[in-house]
């Protein structure tokens, strides 16, 4: 099968979040099952910077507006293609700058839809199925259906991924004349929404399926409360809607051959994981190495969405309880500046890394004892997986991705990989935190909830294969 993944970024060449690693990991699965895959971003200066790359030959010019902007396809190695506007993406941050949105976003990810089409055209790639990844590449699948419907895509499949419905691709009304789409698209039931145009939406009309990234989130987004406002809409397509949990890459992430981490170990052998965290605590300039200190890290975006809010309501009386913590990550200035508010306040017993730094990632889910999730919403989450990968147990909010892959720990039965909490309080998030160190005190049961956490299986192989599964009875359907 010839798949083509439209994608903003994608590991290992670009990354901001979880998207890129789905992308990625798309991309080594599907080659590992003989499919013929192809990836499609745009050529930002990191990838420039990072990367040899090779110039196809060919060129793109597209139309935005009254303006004709023109790029080349480059390309590294059979299957990763890049599409170039320097005037769009040789700049220092994929979106935006911590100040805000780039204010021609509109712009740049039209460019990049209509060249992804344009690059399949010039390169006679001729997919059978384009999987297109959130508001980015939310206009390629209406351009194959209005702009190029008489091109090489009559046959040719689409699948658009939320992977957050929070971010919709949201402009004013005028970038729609940048489009070079027919005004009558402009309309509730087209691509306006409240008076702007919606990129996602643009995608979700125009797919065949609709995907999300956990089953529970699937139902969570046709609901008022998840659906940012496109909940009607997604329930008109309900029935083209599925949810496919995520994977991690287990090569990548192994706690028994990982390179990043100064002690390796295995669910049988934990004296390694005791040695991560006594060396995590002490580049960190915690003040406790006793390895009975429990030990709580965060590693993700620094936002509300993340529930960071109740976290830092709550953080004065986690620490009392005897808690160090770690934090890593970058996101909303506000909130940067409360978390390293809150560092300078407990210094020794709360470090905080503003930013994203892979080696030291892997030493944070390594060494730490509870990794903490108390998510507003969470569309799938990989942190937890990860997490309980490396024998660290998710204490999280149960909602979307995170119900479907932490079994909440219960005492009697003795049973669960996690603590998981409804109510979005801080008041939730301690008393879930309360449960997990009443266990934590206990060596013999938090080593079996250590084993059960590292025993779950979250490599991509099942995933890809549902998604190869839900293309092919796709393309089976425009067949006729």
């Amino acid at each position: 099968m010839k798949i083509l993944i439209a994608t903003p970024e994608a590991t290992p060449y670009v990354k901001t979040g979880g998207l890129a690693d789905v992308t990625g990991a798309l991309l080594k699965e599907y080659t590992r099952m003989n499919h013929q895959p192809s990836l499609m971003l745009p050529l930002y200066r990191q990838i420039r910077e990072h990367f040899n790359l090779t110039d196809t030959g060919h060129r793109v010019i597209i139309p935005i507006g009254n303006q004709r902007m023109a790029g080349r396809i480059f390309s590294h190695g059979p299957f990763a293609y890049f599409l170039e506007c320097d005037g769009f993406f040789d700049r220092g941050d994929l979106y935006g700058t911590p100040d805000g949105d780039y204010p021609d976003n509109a712009a740049r990810f039209i460019f990049f839809a209509r060249a992804v089409l344009e690059a399949c055209i010039a390169l006679r790639l001729e997919p059978d199925v384009i999987h297109c990844n959130d508001w980015q590449t939310g206009l390629v699948p209406l351009y194959m259906r209005t702009l190029y419907h008489n091109d090489l895509f009559r046959r040719t499949a689409t699948l658009i991924t939320i992977h957050n419905l929070g971010y919709q691709g949201l402009f004013d009304a005028s970038s729609l004349l940048l489009t070079g789409l027919p005004a009558e698209w402009f309309n509730p039931e087209g691509i306006e929404f409240y008076g702007r145009v919606n990129f996602l939406k643009a995608g979700l009309i125009a797919s065949d399926v609709i995907t999300t990234v956990s089953n529970t989130y699937a139902q969570e987004i046709l609901t008022p409360e998840y659906g940012y406002g496109l909940d009607g809409f997604l329930r008109t397509r309900a029935s083209v809607v599925h949810g496919i949990i995520n994977g991690i890459d287990t090569d990548e992430w192994d706690p028994l051959r990982d390179t990043f981490i100064p002690a390796t170990y295995s669910a049988g052998s934990l004296s390694g994981k005791r040695a991560c965290k006594k060396d995590l605590m002490k580049e960190c300039s915690l003040s406790a190495h006793d390895r009975n200190i429990p030990l709580l890290s965060f590693v993700g975006r620094l936002s509300a969405q993340k529930g960071l809010d109740i976290f830092t309501e709550a953080a004065d009386d986690i620490i009392a309880a005897g808690i160090h913590v770690i934090i890593l990550g970058k996101g909303d200035e506000e909130i940067q500046n409360t978390i390293l508010s809150l560092a300078r306040k407990h210094r020794a017993k709360i470090f905080v890394k503003i930013g994203y730094d892979e080696a030291f990632a892997h030493r944070v889910y390594a060494g730490s004892d509870l990794f903490i999730m108390p998510s507003r919403y969470e569309p799938c989450g990989l942190g937890q997986l990860i997490a309980m990968r490396y024998g660290t147990i998710p204490v999280a909010r149960r909602t979307g991705g995170l119900e479907d892959t932490i079994a909440d720990y219960k005492p009697l039965r003795e049973s669960g990989t996690g603590f998981l909490f409804d109510d979005y309080k801080a008041l939730s998030l301690k008393e879930a935190l309360g449960r997990a160190l009443c266990v934590y005190v206990d060596a013999q049961r938090w080593s079996r909830i250590i084993s059960r956490a590292m025993a779950q299986d979250f490599s991509w192989k099942r995933s890809a294969e549902e998604y190869i599964t839900l293309y092919a009875d796709t393309i089976q359907k425009r067949k006729g």
